[in-house]
């Protein structure tokens, strides 16, 4: 009978700890999507545009597999080396000057991110304020200026001197319901508006020239890595069958919003797609309207944590020690004073995501990890489980040296501010009714 009991406790204590391992997985697996489909995801219309759209959605996969890849083997360097960070790593793998230029890059990808957001603020809460009446123009809260200072002064700035991240963690939840509602009004517009929209000439070829900044936006979008320790620790059981599992459904689920975002953006507009799609959408479009809102408010709470991590890279690197209330405030109200200047001289949504993608986010995703994996494994690197992380750094340094080239040499046009050609149109214009 004893022995009974001891068998029905084992078998209780294993169900338990089965349902504790699947719910910290589906945990970790929402914290991981969260984490991917961010403000990223407006620019992919855009490089489906630079792309083409069938060879764009090849390379959005393409992206999207080398992400869930590349996430596998930086837990498997993390698992080899003993280290439970991402610095950590770099640094126990190719020492101070390995640790100098994460961290360079780890300063690079948030603060730029930073500007793209301060762009978007002045790019789409312009339009928004506008329909509030009384508000035409040329009235200042139709201002990019303006309205990029207000917003830093009112919330980000404020938001930005939090020292506890896990506070700015509450809203995770809320960005992934407006990232959703945003993806549904983008769907219903293509329905909608798409039809009366004549395509450009170029529409549908299968590939364009200028492909590989394609490639820089797409990265920017799918970037994750300086979150993968994190959520890793926080499985109840973290081994590297529960990681696989989690990153694939993770990066599966975040591939396949990306792509109907993608594909739903451009189809509407075509050539005419912009670096921030919403640029696209007339002034007087409601539904459209109402997406601006959603996607600034959404960016409002993504750019304190952004922040927090330019700090504590700048802290680490140059202090090695924790900052003082003072050195913390200062340091915050540098750093978005810088970011909110270069986002007031530059406007143009496209090149910032471009230049990110292509100058941080990368090297962060392609060769890193890579080289890691590469350091820490014995064989050849042409040979048996090695062949794949040297291809990909290869890959991942003709996509940085060919899209900051391209990126430099052909810059996009950027029609910040002005009204399509299609708003004016009597047809479009009843179908942009609140609906």
């Amino acid at each position: 009978m004893a022995q009974q009991n001891e068998e029905g406790t084992a078998l209780l204590s294993s169900q338990k700890s089965t349902r504790d391992s699947r719910g910290s997985m589906i945990s970790a697996s929402f914290n991981f999507i969260n984490s991917i489909i961010g403000s990223g995801i407006i620019g992919l219309p855009y490089a489906l545009n630079q792309a083409g759209l069938p060879f764009g959605l090849l390379l959005l996969v393409a992206v999207g597999f080398i992400t869930d890849y590349s996430i596998i083997l930086l837990i498997r360097g993390g698992i080899l080396s003993g280290t439970n960070s991402y610095q950590s790593l770099v640094q126990s793998t190719f020492g101070l000057p390995g640790f100098l230029v994460l961290s360079a890059l780890q300063f690079l990808y948030p603060f730029i991110a930073m500007i793209s957001y301060n762009i978007t603020f002045g790019d789409t809460l312009t339009k928004v304020f506008q329909r509030i009446p009384g508000v035409g123009p040329n009235h200042l809260l139709a201002e990019r200026h303006f309205v990029i200072i207000l917003i830093t002064v009112v919330f980000t700035l404020p938001l930005s001197l939090y020292r506890n991240i896990e506070k700015l963690g509450k809203v995770s939840l809320l960005s992934m319901v407006l990232t959703v509602t945003i993806l549904i009004i983008v769907i219903i517009r293509a329905a909608t508006l798409g039809p009366q929209i004549p395509p450009t000439e170029d529409a549908w070829v299968f590939a364009k020239w200028n492909a590989i900044q394609a490639v820089g936006v797409m990265s920017f979008a799918f970037i994750c890595h300086h979150n993968s320790f994190l959520i890793y620790g926080s499985l109840e059981r973290p081994t590297l069958a529960n990681w696989t599992q989690v990153t694939h459904i993770s990066v599966g689920s975040a591939l396949i919003i990306s792509a109907v975002f993608a594909v739903a953006g451009y189809a509407t507009f075509t050539g005419y797609t912009q670096g921030d799609i919403f640029e696209n959408y007339c002034r007087d479009d409601n539904l459209a309207t109402f997406g601006r809102f959603c996607f600034g408010l959404s960016i409002i709470t993504t750019f304190p944590l952004e922040c927090f991590v330019t700090r504590e890279v700048i802290s680490n690197v140059i202090c090695s020690r924790n900052l003082s209330k003072l050195e913390h405030v200062g340091l915050t109200v540098l750093i978005v004073a810088v970011c909110t200047s270069i986002s007031l001289g530059y406007d143009c949504l496209g090149v910032v995501l471009e230049l990110n993608g292509a100058l941080s986010a990368t090297p962060l995703i392609f060769i890193i990890p890579s080289a890691c994996f590469l350091k820490l494994s014995s064989g050849r690197w042409f040979q048996g489980e090695n062949l794949i992380p040297t291809m990909l750094i290869i890959m991942g340094l003709f996509v940085m040296i060919t899209g900051l080239t391209m990126t430099g040499l052909y810059r996009q046009d950027c029609l910040h501010g002005v009204e399509m050609f299609y708003c004016t149109d009597a047809n479009v214009s009843s179908t942009v009714q609140p609906v």
